[in-house]
């Protein structure tokens, strides 16, 4: 039986007129899948067409892309639509939805609970990231990984790692980043232009953020919400908040980190993050999220206060802190 990757490989040699879509808002693995992706289809001398609803974010204005990431769809039909990292196929935006009834769709995801919404599907959670599934069909279609294909590989899987911190940073994780430094991969000019991006405003986000920093349950679970007007003030967006969940899992003692941010008054996004066997995933799904064992979200449907009262004695509960 032939492997997803190889069916895939095999659709890309024999198809043409490519979509390839991640979620919006895209993080370091959306965004370095497409744009790895991009470049396997130039490799293969394919059209096609990068797509994302909210588009390339600043932070990642450095990626060498094989062409624009447009925020709009093509002028012609695509064939063959690829989804990257979704693990629900509304995350796309809504322009993106309708269009896909008229083209295969490819689902390439690594999240548990994906439910499997393409034409074909290759949903593993072994994988660290939507990257390094990229690099399989890179090496079916005999593309070296290096130069700009190497980039976007590793920024999405040291994204998605925390820099290779996480569980699920594999040993097959850690040979393709051997692999690619081995073919050129500079760690130290990459690292730096993934890292070093912040601006003024996103440490002043941050300070007001930690101001109001509270610990529970004997400091085992730390927990920061971020209210819309605190955006507002600071002159940020929630991409500016991206991974200070993880930041507060460093304060010695603390086991279950959460962070809250209000997108509407009564529409409240969560991340949660953990470490070894506490599961964050089964809390999350508890309130229809989802997500990685150590590392899922949701919404909770209530006020900033109330969302965050729901939220303590749930990881209370479940990790059997009450």
């Amino acid at each position: 039986m032939d492997s997803p990757a190889s069916t895939i490989a095999e659709l890309i040699r024999t198809e043409d007129d490519f979509l390839v879509a991640a979620h919006a808002n895209p993080d370091g693995d959306a965004l370095g899948s497409t744009v790895a992706l991009g470049h396997l289809l130039r490799f293969q001398s394919k059209r096609f067409h990068l797509y994302n609803y909210t588009g390339m974010t600043a932070a990642c204005d450095w990626l060498n892309p094989p062409a624009p990431v447009h925020t709009s769809l093509p002028s012609w039909k695509p064939r063959v639509c690829f989804i990257l990292d979704c693990g629900a196929l509304d995350r796309v935006g809504e322009e993106l939805l309708p269009a896909l009834d008229a083209c295969q769709v490819v689902n390439v995801d690594h999240h548990i609970g994906n439910p499997a919404f393409g034409d074909l599907n290759w949903v593993d959670s072994s994988f660290s990231a939507v990257g390094e599934m990229i690099s399989q069909l890179a090496r079916e279609l005999g593309a070296p990984l290096q130069g700009d294909l190497a980039e976007a590989v590793y920024l999405a899987i040291a994204t998605d790692t925390h820099f290779f911190t996480y569980a699920s940073a594999t040993p097959r994780t850690l040979r393709l980043a051997a692999e690619m430094v081995e073919n050129g991969l500079e760690l130290g000019e990459v690292n730096g232009k993934i890292r070093n991006q912040w601006s003024l405003n996103r440490i002043t986000l941050w300070t007001r953020i930690m101001q109001n920093l509270r610990l529970d349950f004997g400091g085992r679970v730390a927990m920061a919400a971020i209210p819309q007007e605190l955006y507002r003030e600071t002159g940020t967006s929630s991409l500016d908040s991206d991974d200070l969940v993880s930041f507060l899992r460093r304060i010695r003692g603390v086991r279950i980190a959460a962070l809250l941010r209000e997108d509407e008054p009564e529409k409240i996004k969560f991340s949660l993050r953990s470490q070894g066997a506490d599961n964050v995933r089964d809390i999350a799904a508890l309130f229809g999220g989802g997500g990685h064992k150590n590392a899922s979200g949701g919404t909770i449907w209530a006020d900033l206060e109330q969302a965050k009262e729901q939220l303590v004695h749930t990881v209370g509960e479940q990790m059997g802190f009450i």
